[in-house]
């Protein structure tokens, strides 16, 4: 190995902290524990004008519920052809998005009625979707994000998800806030907060202790899957596949 002169690890080592500095470690802090149906494979979490909303996977169990949340009771529920491995859910104007995993079919329902309206095809997986209030944000299980068009889901632009210079693969369930994107990775207690405009990880989230708090082993499937945000309270909800549980959380500093 070459030697690298002292000036120039040092710059190095100087870039280095300066990246992770900018990079927030948080975690979730509890606020409130509301009942989960523990037999709902959670693909997607959504809260809108004060109605909780979920999307659940599996060939043969695949959902759109809405849910009360104080009690976790399914109020409605709609179930998909056997055929269909629901994944994520987002709420566009009067209308509710659910994509599908790998039949590449993207479903458009009224919020009202459940009613489905509409039906969109893409070329990729579907696993996390949310909308900003003018396009839709989407991935497929790869470090890519993809912004679509909400009119005819066409793809506007594109870019991947990196820390430092290797690509953060598993981009699951999303939620967007503002002028982020809030992305859990699949099979671990991660969220990233990402900047929606540069792609840049703002914030890393670690949310063992809920994971630790469900009574659930992440061994058995049940991993970290569902973000939801509540603009009024600023509290985001949070809960996964197979948990018995949802959590009301506020994001604090370690």
């Amino acid at each position: 190995m070459k030697k690298l002169p002292f000036l120039l690890i040092i710059l190095s080592l100087l870039g280095l902290s300066s990246c992770q500095q900018k990079t927030q470690n948080l975690v979730p802090e509890i606020l409130n524990t509301y009942p989960h149906d523990a037999n709902a494979f959670t693909q997607g979490l959504l809260f809108t004008d004060g109605k909780l909303y979920e999307s659940t996977g599996l060939n043969g169990r695949s959902s759109l519920r809405e849910v009360e949340l104080e009690s976790g009771k399914i109020i409605r529920a709609l179930s998909l052809d056997n055929k269909y491995f629901a994944e994520g859910l987002a709420h566009v104007n009067d209308k509710l998005y659910q994509i599908t995993w790998q039949s590449k079919k993207a479903f458009v329902y009224d919020l009202e009625t459940f009613n489905l309206e509409k039906t969109f095809s893409y070329n990729t997986e579907g696993w996390g979707i949310c909308f900003d209030g003018k396009d839709l944000y989407m991935s497929d299980g790869s470090s890519t994000i993809y912004k679509r068009d909400p009119k005819d889901f066409k793809i506007l632009s594109q870019y991947k998800i990196t820390q430092g210079d290797k690509n953060i693969d598993y981009l699951n369930e999303l939620e967007c806030v503002d002028n982020y994107i809030y992305a859990n990775i699949w099979q671990t207690t991660k969220i990233l907060k990402i900047d929606k405009n540069t792609g840049k990880i703002a914030s890393e989230i670690d949310a063992a202790n809920l994971l630790a708090d469900s009574g659930v082993s992440q061994d058995s499937g049940a991993v970290l899957n569902g973000i939801a945000y509540n603009p009024k309270t600023k509290t985001f909800y949070l809960t996964g596949k197979l948990w018995p549980k949802l959590y009301e959380v506020r994001f604090n500093s370690k």
